[in-house]
């Protein structure tokens, strides 16, 4: 069973949101404080929040309601029960809850650039998906971080040096966390096609209900679970419009979780298959809610 939890905001808003912005969770509160921080800095205001909860422990989940009550923003918290990596479950969920035609997904552990929510609401284009990217931030950039220095500013004012030490890790992404206003500058490095990554895309929530949700086959971090929901929406005519160094976030050091070789061939499988619907998506949870 899914358990909802609303805060007060929520439950005395009268106000028409433009759109739902859904966050990946599992027990991380400290990232989670972070990521809350940056909402309350957003220049765009007229969102709500889900928390999308794969199953944390009640002490966790009491001290999360505790966060959303005194965030004084509108949210909801969804939890269901830990009974393995089931991300792809809870965000269907969360789909289901939201109450706004545009959706924005975000991890607990991606802190969000003050525009970000702005650049993607009024970015968004029917048939159209918005990816984003993320800076990496390297270990040592990541523990001097408090909720009180995003709030603050910290990240934007020390972007150049955090942005070096990004340019010195294995993965060599230290220039998306740069925020480029310029449009010739967003356009430079907007040329190449990007894909959906799930830290950082937005869509029409009618879209994705066209396409049945996520696919809860994936029960695993690892290859295939963003790269499903892209092909399944570009099926449908979907285009990916890339949002590099406009829909900025910055992502907390942190171990990775052990990759899944099933979800390749589960991929595989789709691609094969050609349906942009899913038989395991949320109408099926809908019939089987556990």
């Amino acid at each position: 069973m899914v358990h909802v939890y609303k805060n007060q905001a929520e439950l005395s808003s009268s106000v028409t949101k433009s759109a739902t912005l859904i966050i990946s969770f599992y027990k991380n509160l400290r990232m989670l404080e972070l990521v809350l921080a940056s909402l309350t800095t957003q220049s765009f205001k007229n969102f709500n929040i889900i928390i999308c909860d794969d199953g944390s422990p009640p002490e966790i989940v009491t001290r999360v309601h505790k966060l959303l009550e005194d965030l004084s923003l509108p949210s909801i918290h969804l939890w269901h029960e830990d009974i393995g990596f089931r991300k792809n479950r809870i965000l269907n969920w969360g789909i289901m809850h939201a109450k706004s035609d545009y959706l924005i997904f975000i991890d607990q552990d991606c802190i969000l650039h003050p525009e970000f929510v702005a650049e993607h609401i009024l970015g968004a284009k029917e048939k159209s998906v918005i990816c984003g990217r993320r800076i990496n931030l390297t270990k040592w950039a990541s523990n001097l971080l408090t909720p009180e220095k995003i709030v603050s500013g910290f990240l934007q004012r020390n972007i150049s040096w955090i942005a070096l030490g990004g340019l010195f890790m294995k993965d060599n992404n230290g220039i998306k966390g740069l925020y480029f206003k310029n449009p010739f500058l967003r356009s430079l490095v907007n040329k190449k096609p990007r894909g959906i990554v799930g830290c950082n895309f937005s869509a029409y929530r009618n879209d994705l209900l066209r396409i049945n949700g996520f696919d809860t086959r994936y029960e695993g971090a690892g290859f295939g679970e963003d790269s499903d929901v892209e092909h399944r929406l570009s099926l449908l005519g979907i285009q990916m419009q890339p949002a590099c160094n406009t829909a900025v976030q910055y992502h907390v050091f942190h171990r990775l979780l052990d990759r899944s070789d099933l979800n390749k061939s589960l991929f595989e499988s789709v691609v094969q298959n050609g349906k942009a619907s899913t038989d395991f998506g949320y109408q099926q949870q809908i019939s089987r809610p556990s």
